[in-house]
């Protein structure tokens, strides 16, 4: 009798914890993505980066939409410039790839009116229109003919096709440009490329590892004086610092950095020596 009963508790004990229904779904330990708001910004670089669309961009924070989106394979790991993200074990709901596809369905019909729209909600796909501004600006200024040249004094300008050992390098204040930046701001030549070495990229379209590693290798081979980053003022392009400060951890170098921010209507809003 007292095996019999021991059985009927064991059955009873499987069949109340086996499936904990929280909207019907099995719990289990596994991993699954963890999200530090506090060290979020709201870039929305991890929202592509997740194949299966558990990641959104809620009130200007990473959230995970549902825990059975998220395969805990951690895909969106590495494109956080903030570090606030990571893997970790626990009890969550399983991943439930039908549910993903489902959700993914839905995603791509919600979106198809929000053409112009990014999902992420980064600050950087907004659409504004500053025309009525400008006029107003431009309307109370006389008319001056000049005639502006070029401050450029060298070619390629894109981060990923600059060889480290190009000759113009060499003993460089470097000017690393976010870009979108030339295009706010009107006098990028006169007041910053001039007498400086241009490397223009992403940082939310082009590949970390890559831009951290070949600045590494910069700094390794030519002896850089001084460097300037531009930047927007969304918060994608604040990884821009970030790659150039790894690229100095890694090559050993202590370089003086400034960081300025350009604002979408073109003024600078802020110079910030962040190392001296």
């Amino acid at each position: 009798m007292d095996i019999l009963k021991k059985i009927e508790r064991i059955l009873e004990e499987l069949s109340t914890t086996t499936l904990e229904n929280i909207g019907g779904f099995m719990k289990a330990k596994r991993k699954i993505i963890q999200i530090d708001e506090k060290k979020c910004d709201g870039c929305g670089l991890c929202v592509p980066a997740c194949a299966e669309g558990a990641i959104q961009i809620i009130d200007g924070k990473a959230k995970l939409v549902a825990e059975i989106y998220c395969d805990g394979l951690g895909a969106c790991l590495g494109e956080c410039p903030r570090g606030a993200l990571k893997i970790i074990e626990r009890e969550a709901d399983e991943f439930d790839e039908a549910a993903v596809e489902e959700h993914m369905k839905s995603q791509k019909v919600a979106h198809v009116p929000e053409a112009p729209t990014m999902a992420c909600g980064c600050p950087s796909s907004q659409i504004v229109s500053f025309a009525s501004l400008r006029q107003s600006r431009e309307a109370n200024k006389p008319v001056v003919q000049t005639d502006t040249a070029s401050a450029l004094s060298h070619w390629p300008v894109q981060i990923r096709l600059v060889p480290p050992t190009a000759p113009f390098l060499t003993n460089a204040d470097l000017l690393v440009v976010a870009d979108c930046a030339p295009v706010a701001y009107p006098r990028l030549h006169d007041d910053f490329i001039k007498g400086r070495v241009v490397l223009m990229g992403c940082p939310k379209f082009d590949e970390t590892d890559m831009y951290v590693n070949r600045f590494a290798q910069i700094f390794l081979e030519a002896d850089i004086r001084s460097i300037t980053v531009l930047v927007m003022e969304v918060p994608c392009c604040q990884g821009l610092p970030v790659i150039i400060r790894d690229g100095m951890n890694m090559a050993g170098k202590n370089i003086p950095l400034e960081k300025v921010v350009i604002g979408r209507t073109g003024e600078v809003l802020k110079r910030e020596l962040l190392k001296g």
